[in-house]
């Protein structure tokens, strides 16, 4: 038999082609199966590969008609996968490197909100942090619940669906089910792995001294050493020489002459002596500075940055200093000569903000903006020049405030919430200010107030997130150990969290104010707010007012190597020593109170006075 070689050879290529057909088409088949499936809905389902480590991320843009799925939601679950994203390690690694702050990770950092254990963060936070939306990906152990926005779009058909057969559609809704299902169980376990991560960490970080601080190797300065340099600089002068001496000059050092004689007072009814270091001192120096301190304020600057407050938040308190300080009648002039301060009106929070909206948002940037700033008013007045801007001061609550303004406005008087005297905060020029968490800003002051001395049952609390190396420490130590010791991480963050948080400050003895990323915390604020003795643990931490408050009178100071006895601290304070503290709070609240027209002795008349003190400090007497 004759065999046509030609005929084989086309047979066998029909055959190679048909099979390579349908590899081909299996392929085609099994990615428009994972990538894009159009269900009688007209609905469509993607899956996605979320990077940086972590598991598929699933968006929901369909299933209408299927029960297990929430439509239009985006659920991201990200995975420690070989990344350490402990709260602890993000402290400097995030923080700085992306540009995100003390109220950036947590807004509501206050009411010890933002639940690790869902580990949600809403797009509304996200857009807070002044930052673009996408974001959120770097967020590496939070759950990502988005609703109703521009991911929710409508996809072309895909391929072949219109031949799909009734057949293959309930084959299709079986494999999406057990995706799902599947997905549900993973992200069940991804959560249970952070937070097993999350304590293990605690738990290392305490039991270890390898993760202990290296601060802690090093003594901290204590009250009686601020005590001390507080003294010195009474007696030493840090700002330079004035080029020319002025009618204000002199005017200043007859005050201080008058406050250094101050009349002994027995008896104020607006005054509690018990809470200050010398009542009739401040009392004096008060008074002389409602009768002659002006202030005048440079009108350079462009909005936002300047001259336009934020009155919300952890960092309000600069943004309410600057609205009030703007309209006071009382001391702000027109005049420059006739001025004792000049006072800089820029908010650190809100030039954060306008410098990360155009994607400039580092400390670097911050600082060289500044310094322009200050070449311009240099160059255009000559007040700067008379005194190296030793009678010029700043209001300022941002994290990176004194790094900012450390070089450009080194002579200046700056009144921080960062008041770290371990770092580049100056007992005596520098004046600490309060961290007051202000949740709405028609009404500063709601719910103030607490029970009793006799009525509060709980010896401690605490809730909060995790930010810095002490608050996992302190939840190693106390979380759950002792009935009377509330200590908690972060709380929800819906009515029944925040209420549930209040209840707490106002039914405890005492609040415990544990550090953050930096030293400062609004909780010290807030617990005085509520009546609720502040116990402070945080090394370096100059509290606010600290050159005419008492604070010893009204707060606890514990150091941060400390925090595995505080409860034995806590409890060896006799009963008798606990009321007066608590007394204390209540004698020292109005002075840390906003109001929208400021009234005698608040905050804002506090903080001025700060500002003068540190003035009136620097001047030679007569």
């Amino acid at each position: 038999m004759i065999v046509d070689i030609s005929v084989v050879t086309q047979m066998i290529f029909r055959a190679e082609m048909r099979r390579l057909i349908c590899i081909v088409g299996l392929l085609v088949s099994l990615m428009v199966v994972s990538q894009c499936w159009t269900f009688p809905f007209g609905k469509t389902l993607y899956f996605l590969s979320a990077n940086m480590g972590s598991t598929p991320m699933l968006i929901a843009n369909a299933a209408d008609g299927l029960s297990n799925l929430e439509s239009a939601k985006i659920y991201a679950v990200e995975v420690v996968a070989g990344n350490d994203s402990s709260p602890s390690n993000l402290d400097n690694k995030f923080r700085y490197e992306n540009g995100v702050d003390n109220e950036d990770y947590n807004d509501l950092e206050s009411d010890g909100l933002g639940n690790l254990s869902k580990m949600s963060i809403s797009e509304k936070g996200v857009k807070g942090f002044g930052m673009e939306s996408d974001s959120s990906r770097y967020n590496g152990f939070n759950q990502v619940s988005m609703k109703n926005e521009s991911y929710e779009k409508e996809a072309e058909p895909a391929i072949g669906s219109r031949t799909t057969s009734s057949e293959a559609r309930n084959q299709v809704v079986s494999v999406f089910r057990d995706s799902i299902r599947d997905l549900d169980i993973k992200r069940e376990s991804d959560i249970r792995e952070t937070e097993l991560r999350i304590t293990t960490d605690s738990e290392n970080m305490a039991n270890s001294s390898l993760f202990m601080p290296k601060r802690w190797a090093n003594n901290p300065t204590t009250l009686s050493q601020m005590n001390s340099l507080l003294l010195q600089s009474t007696l030493s002068f840090h700002s330079m020489r004035s080029r020319w001496s002025s009618v204000r000059d002199r005017e200043l050092q007859s005050a201080k002459l008058e406050i250094e004689n101050a009349p002994t007072i027995r008896n104020n009814p607006e005054l509690s002596a018990y809470v200050f270091r010398n009542v009739s001192k401040f009392k004096r120096s008060y008074e002389l500075m409602e009768r002659l301190l002006k202030v005048y304020i440079y009108k350079e600057g462009e909005k936002p940055g300047f001259h336009q407050p934020y009155l919300r938040g952890i960092y309000a308190s600069e943004g309410w200093f600057l609205k009030l300080m703007e309209r006071s009648k009382k001391f702000v002039v027109r005049d420059a000569k006739k001025a004792h301060l000049f006072y800089l009106p820029f908010s650190s929070k809100m030039l954060r903000i306008t410098f990360s909206e155009q994607k400039s948002g580092g400390k670097k940037d911050l600082e060289k903006y500044l310094t322009s700033y200050v070449s311009l008013i240099s160059r255009k007045y000559r007040f700067w020049n008379r005194t190296g801007g030793a009678d010029h001061f700043l209001v300022a609550c941002h994290d990176w405030a004194p790094y900012i303004t450390e070089k450009c406005m080194k002579n200046c008087i700056r009144a921080l919430c960062n008041a770290n005297v371990g770092k580049d905060f100056k007992i005596g020029k520098d004046s600490s200010l309060p961290v007051t968490y202000i949740r709405s800003g028609e009404a500063p002051l709601k719910d103030v107030g607490g029970k009793p001395a006799s009525e509060r049952s709980i010896l401690a609390f605490f809730a909060g997130g995790m930010h810095g190396y002490l608050r996992p420490i302190l939840l190693h130590y106390w979380q759950n150990k002792e009935p009377d010791m509330k200590v908690f991480g972060p709380m929800p963050r819906d009515i029944e969290g925040k209420t549930l948080y209040r209840e707490y400050m106002k039914s405890s003895k005492y609040c415990i104010c544990a550090r953050g990323y930096e030293v400062h915390t609004p909780r010290v604020i807030e617990a005085i707010f509520y009546e609720c003795v502040p116990v402070i643990i945080s090394d370096n931490y100059f509290p606010p007012f600290f050159e005419v408050l008492n604070w010893e009178a009204f707060s606890v100071f514990v150091q941060e190597k400390d925090v595995h006895n505080l409860r034995n601290i806590l409890l060896s304070i006799p009963n008798e020593k606990y009321k007066a503290m608590q007394l204390g709070v209540k004698m020292v609240q109005k002075h840390f109170f906003w109001h929208k027209t400021p009234v005698k002795y608040d905050l804002f008349h506090m903080t001025l006075h700060s500002v003068w003190n540190n003035r009136i400090l620097q001047v030679k007497p007569i």
